[in-house]
Parts: structure tokens; sequence; C-alpha cells
């Protein structure tokens, strides 16, 4: 069993990375119709999601990424793919993953995700045509040696019944908390409005929450992130602010608010859309406790606190920036995909 030369593969989906950075004509047509087929995915959010995947294709990445498993060259493994659509291109890695390992994708693509994907893959081919026959989009998943299914704590349920019998990663919901002392700069919390408004907050590694000390005055944290207050003249993010501000009017709930986000307190880690929910800490060893208590269902957590933590640590403004090695959920895919040969 000879060991799999990943070389031609690193430079192939660097060059595809390269690709991505510099959007060519027929890619900024489709970065700027998608919003036609999907009103969240506005030529703003798009065009963050392809530059966000082209600068994780690196060929320095991608090499110290890959050069952490041993591929065998053998015959690989149908995966299926249930990808999510939340945000553009969320179930890239996915994708990306199954191919370099060595193993042929299945893709059942979200309804709300399925051009930019395509789009993404036919551009690899073009690149490497060995990857043609290497992948194909399904409407239902059949044949299949393994599935990565990502989607809510319901649908997951459905996941382990249809797909328990073969090797799985099923993952669930997920929030991103963001850790405050109260002595970040004007800056650190501007870039934390990227954590929490980009994507419109859809995404696991958005910050839905905030950890604050206990008396922590907001003010500075409005003053700092008023420039994505035009995040309100989008028609959906809009219906789902006045809805929730008027819920919150009508039952009299204590919240702040600026004009285009909520803060409330609320021991939850999953806020409604326009709104982030708060809680408070004693001390910076009881905020690791309340972590370490909600590990499972954190995707990061974005702090320049010294805290310790199981989950990733990220500076502000980087939640939606992982590197290839930042797998969602913790779980090792590439792990998992090289222990099926």
């Amino acid at each position: 069993m000879s060991k799999l030369d990943i070389t031609n593969t690193i430079n192939t989906f660097a060059m595809l990375g390269k690709q991505l950075r510099t959007p060519s004509q027929e890619l900024i047509s489709i970065i700027e119709t998608e919003r036609q087929h999907n009103a969240w995915f506005t030529a703003d959010s798009v065009l963050n999601a392809i530059l966000a995947t082209g600068e994780m294709l690196n060929e320095a990445d991608l090499t110290t990424w890959l050069n952490k498993y041993s591929f065998v060259n053998e015959g690989g493994k149908n995966v299926g793919l249930v990808l999510a659509g939340n945000i553009p291109l969320v179930g890239f890695h996915d994708v990306l993953s199954v191919l370099v390992s060595g193993n042929f994708a299945l893709i059942k693509a979200s309804t709300q995700d399925s051009r930019l994907i395509r789009h993404v893959l036919e551009m690899l081919v073009k690149i490497d045509g060995t990857f043609t026959n290497r992948f194909k989009f399904v409407e239902r998943l059949e044949g299949f040696d393994a599935i990565i299914a990502t989607g809510s704590n319901n649908t997951s349920r459905y996941f382990e019944y249809y797909f328990g019998k073969v090797p799985n990663i099923i993952r669930k919901n997920r929030n991103s908390i963001a850790v405050l002392t109260g002595n970040e700069t004007a800056e650190e919390l501007h870039e934390l409005g990227h954590d929490i408004f980009d994507y419109f907050g859809l995404g696991c590694r958005n910050v839905s929450k905030l950890l604050v000390p206990e008396g922590y005055k907001f003010d500075f944290l409005y003053e700092s992130i008023e420039d994505y207050k035009t995040i309100i003249h989008h028609h959906k993010y809009s219906n789902n602010y006045d809805y929730n501000k008027s819920i919150y009017l009508v039952n009299r709930d204590d919240h702040f608010d600026n004009g285009f986000l909520m803060i409330k307190r609320d021991s939850k880690l999953t806020s409604p859309l326009s709104v982030v929910f708060y809680d408070t800490y004693t001390s910076l060893q009881d905020a690791e406790q309340q972590l370490a208590a909600q590990a499972d269902q954190l995707q990061c957590i974005v702090s320049n606190a010294p805290i310790n933590t199981q989950n990733q640590l990220v500076s502000f403004g980087e939640s939606q920036h992982p590197k290839l090695w930042d797998y969602a959920d913790g779980v090792d895919t590439m792990a998992f995909l090289v222990g099926l040969s």
C-alpha cells in the first residue's frame, strides 16, 4: 500500500484559491446575481465568502494542513454530503476534505446555496480535469459508504435514523460567543461587528451572545459598531428587527437598542436575528466555567482575554475566517475520511 503524493493536489487547490481571490468576470456575474435566488446572499456577502475561501486555499496552509495526515493510494469511498445553506459556500470545506482525501463526493447541496458550490467545482475541474469524476450532485443520497451531514438539532435526529448504520459525522446547532473584559479598544469592538453582522448573523460562527463582566456598559460597544447601521436597510433583516422589537416592547422585556441591533440578557446561546443575547461573569475563572458548561454547543469563542477553553478561540473579526484545520464542531473531518480507507 503506497502513500499518496499530495503535491499536485496542493498545487491544484492553491491555484483555485488564487482564482477565487481574483474573481473572473463570470464569477463576478454570479456574485452580483445570487441575490435573485437567495435574498440573504447579497453581493457583499457572497464576495466575502468567495474571498475568505480563496484566502483559506493558500499553498502554505494547504501544505501544513495535509502534511498532518497519511494518505494511501487506493480506491476511495463514496461519501455522502448533506450541505447546509445558511451562508454562501458554507459546505465547501466538507467537499474539499472529501476530494483531497482521495474519496468520492456525493453532494446533496442546499437549495439555498447550490449555484455557488457548483461553479467553484467547475473552476476546479478546469484547473485539473482529474477531479471531473470525483464528485456528483444528487437529489437523493444512495450508494454511500459514509456520511457527513450538517443540519439543526431537529434534522440531526432524522440523519441519525437514516445514516446511523454507516460511519458518519452528524452536526447539530452550534453558536459562537464573545467574551468581553471592558478593556477592548474601539478598533477591537468594531472588528467584533464583523463577527456579529457578517452574513447577517446567519452562520454558526457568528457571535450570537456576549459574556461580559458585571456592570458592563454597552454604550462604547454601540459607538464602535455604528458603521454597520446600513444593515437595517436589508428588508429581511429589517423585518426581523421590527418583529423582535415589537415582541420585546409588548412584553416589556428589558433590552438595549441602537436602531439596528438589540442586546438582551438571556441565558440561551441562540438569539433571534437582529438580537444578541448577553450574560455576565464575576471573574475570568467564572467565565471559563460558564464556557465549559456549554462547550458542546459552541462553535468558537471570540476574545482577546487570557481564557482557557476547549473550544476554538479567535481574535475579534476573525470568526468567519477559519483556517483549514478549524473543523466544524471540533471534529477532525480529515481524520475521519482518512480512516475510511
